[in-house]
């Protein structure tokens, strides 16, 4: 039987940019439609990929109208990287859109309402802004269309960013746009050069070849992190490599390397062996100094991170004999940004690495009015605890994508701290949480905040004070 040719939409016009960055459109039978890579005003002929009984998902066949919001895209990999899915818009397109997005969760998933609204918080940057950067070697990389029809041969080598919906394909990267110089330098060096001399290529099916991953970090005061991830532990090659980067790039402050065996491609259960350099690089934010090291998290936009903190230090409200609770306290960047302001922070973080972090910057930082514990939220945050250390008055919590675990919540609501400021970088998530607290706090505060331009990410900052 011949297969079914997908249906075409004619003539849709895009009304506004949706959840995920996706264009959002109406069929002529109702249904919603949702095109990514489309802008408010376009008008597109669609090609369906997934009809449901209330909306059609496709792609754009013609655009037969272009929004005059459109802008060109910088980046020749648009389109294909799927990293960045809002380069065709400008950037004032880019903040009402996850504006839009935060109102959305909060009104309709959440059916909330809040006293006060803050513009979004645009970035300062909107290219370059990446402190953190993780590049896919592929012994069989991701061929365009132009390549595959050609009768050319290719060397499929590359190194770069997996292609959506495909775990082992790679696209290879020439210039990417979201981090500063040296990444793009030092990743398209390193393929060259591994080329050259022959080093083999990860091959993520046969799970063959040595180089796996690269991971670039950078900070604003000049320090860079390179990691370099080997699937096997060839020892000569894995040392010619590390001496080639040491001597080709002398300003790298800290060079290690991982050796990754496993299917998978994370590190967090694997040692990273230093090279040279120090094993950390020292990133500011505002007066504070914090260490990084491989496996620590940090937020990713270092231009960003400073207004974002001085938001949530000033929403707070915090008074000089205040006892704050910071949960998912992270490397206690918000910890210690609050410190200045209470009588003592105690700061709730799983990830025991994370809290060693922690620990070494309040010392780095001459801060002692913190406390660090280490363990999961909703197993500490107990009245163990509460006894241990006392009631908060003021509560932070800046969650993972999934929200507040549900005895978290309860938590909370039996505690009652007189504020409590939620950081979140899933509004859906959010509205889920704050909707389960309404009847006992106002929100008296919120405030988008946009850390990753060029994608449809966004984080809201909500102040809830509770009722009388």
């Amino acid at each position: 039987m011949a297969r079914r040719k997908p249906k075409l939409l004619p003539g849709i016009r895009i009304e506004q940019i949706g959840a995920k960055a996706k264009g959002v459109g109406r069929a002529p039978d109702g249904r919603v439609v949702f095109v990514p890579y489309t802008a408010p005003g376009d008008l597109v002929d669609v090609q369906v990929r997934k009809k449901r009984k209330a909306y059609y998902e496709g792609t754009v066949a013609v655009l037969k109208e272009a929004s005059p919001l459109r802008v060109p895209p910088v980046c020749e990999h648009y389109g294909i990287c799927g990293g960045c899915q809002l380069q065709h818009v400008s950037y004032e397109t880019q903040l009402q859109a996850k504006e839009q997005t935060v109102l959305d969760a909060l009104r309709r998933l959440g059916g909330l309402s809040w006293k006060k609204q803050m513009p979004i918080l645009a970035s300062p940057r909107v290219h370059a802004y990446r402190n953190k950067m993780e590049y896919a070697f592929t012994a069989s990389r991701w061929l365009t269309a132009e390549e595959i029809n050609s009768d050319t041969s290719f060397d499929r080598r590359g190194l770069g960013f997996h292609v959506p919906g495909h775990w082992d394909k790679i696209l290879d990267i020439h210039h990417c746009h979201l981090q500063p110089e040296p990444g793009n330098r030092i990743r398209n060096r390193l393929r060259d050069w591994s080329k050259e001399n022959g080093i083999p290529f990860y091959h993520p099916r046969e799970r063959t070849g040595l180089l796996r991953q690269l991971t670039v970090r950078t900070t604003r005061t000049g320090e860079i992190m390179l990691i370099v991830h080997f699937f096997q532990d060839d020892r000569p090659a894995v040392e010619k490599v590390m001496r080639f980067l040491e001597n080709e790039f002398p300003e790298i402050t800290s060079l290690q390397y991982v050796i990754n065996p496993k299917p998978n491609d994370t590190i967090y259960d694997l040692p990273v062996q230093l090279w040279s350099g120090r094993d950390h690089i020292i990133e500011r934010v505002g007066d504070l100094r914090f260490r990084i090291k491989p496996k620590s998290f940090f937020q990713t936009n270092s231009w960003q991170v400073e207004n974002m903190y001085d938001r949530i230090r000033a929403y707070a409200g915090i008074r000089k004999d205040d006892l704050v609770y910071d949960l998912y306290s992270g490397t206690g960047s918000i910890t210690l940004y609050l410190a200045r302001d209470a009588r003592r922070v105690i700061g709730i973080e799983t990830l025991p690495q994370a809290v060693d972090d922690a620990r070494y910057n309040a010392r780095l930082n001459e801060i002692e009015n913190t406390d660090f514990v280490q363990g999961d939220a909703k197993d500490l945050f107990t009245g163990e605890l509460i006894h241990a250390y006392g009631r908060p008055d003021v509560l932070v919590v800046d969650p993972p994508r999934e929200g507040l675990h549900k005895d978290v919540t309860a938590q909370i609501l039996r505690l009652l701290p007189r504020r409590v400021v939620y950081v979140s970088c899933n509004p859906a998530t959010q509205a889920r949480d704050l909707a389960l607290m309404k009847n006992f706090y106002d929100i008296s505060l919120i405030h988008p905040v946009d850390m990753f331009p060029q994608t449809h990410h966004v984080e809201n900052i909500a102040v809830l004070d509770r009722k009388a």
